[in-house]
């Protein structure tokens, strides 16, 4: 499975936590795509989850890598473009579309220059902008997601991150390796799922009772 890494801390993949970034492809195939442009996760924080496996630090250090790149997309590129930045643990997650490479390229190297940036993965597209309806749709499917994961019933809902972009979904999240394969099959039978990339950091059974909150440790 590919793992995508920026230089500067030690590789995931070298501890008990590797960054799986992989994707599961589904039969039908949908033009949708994710939120308004330049937005920051595809909504700002204003405050943290009780329940997520994040520190409060973490979380908040999330919120500002979020604000900080899209600050710097409206600078250096604008309206020409409709770029989305999602922080999950420090790992940046960048999707939607660009006109050119050379865009896709600048847009990356932004976010790399953000404070406590650890991962970037690049996921824009070289494209015209996708309309309103079409990232409607994406809400949309954003919205079952989730729903399918709540009504899993052995998943914890707040342990992931969903965002998609043209039917894409991407799951963010700290996980074991069961869970990251449970979520896998579910967001997967997902209607108006194109396809599925997995920005996990996967945990130990026993790490994870250390970090969940004890709601999430119970379940």
């Amino acid at each position: 499975m590919k793992t995508r890494l920026s230089s500067g801390r030690t590789p995931l993949f070298a501890t008990i936590r590797p960054l799986i970034v992989g994707t599961a492809l589904l039969g039908s195939v949908l033009s949708l795509s994710g939120c308004f442009p330049l937005a920051a996760g595809g909504a700002l924080m204003t405050g943290f989850v009780a329940a997520d496996r994040r520190s409060a630090g973490t979380q908040l250090e999330d919120q500002n890598i979020e604000l900080k790149a899209a600050n710097q997309m409206r600078i250096n590129i604008g309206e020409r473009a409709h770029i989305n930045i999602t922080s999950y643990n420090r790992q940046a997650l960048i999707t939607g579309e660009v006109p050119t490479a050379q865009d896709k390229a600048l847009a990356e190297q932004m976010v790399k220059g953000v404070d406590n940036v650890s991962t970037v993965l690049n996921e824009l597209a070289v494209m015209g902008n996708t309309t309103f309806t079409e990232r409607s749709n994406d809400l949309i499917t954003s919205g079952r997601v989730k729903a399918a994961i709540i009504d899993a019933k052995d998943l914890t809902t707040n342990a992931f991150k969903i965002v998609t972009e043209r039917g894409v979904v991407y799951v963010l999240g700290r996980v074991t390796a069961r869970e990251a394969k449970r979520v896998t099959d579910v967001v997967t039978a997902t209607p108006g799922v194109r396809k599925v990339v997995r920005v996990l950091e996967v945990v130990t059974e026993e790490e994870l009772a250390r970090i969940a909150p004890p709601a999430d440790a119970k379940n």
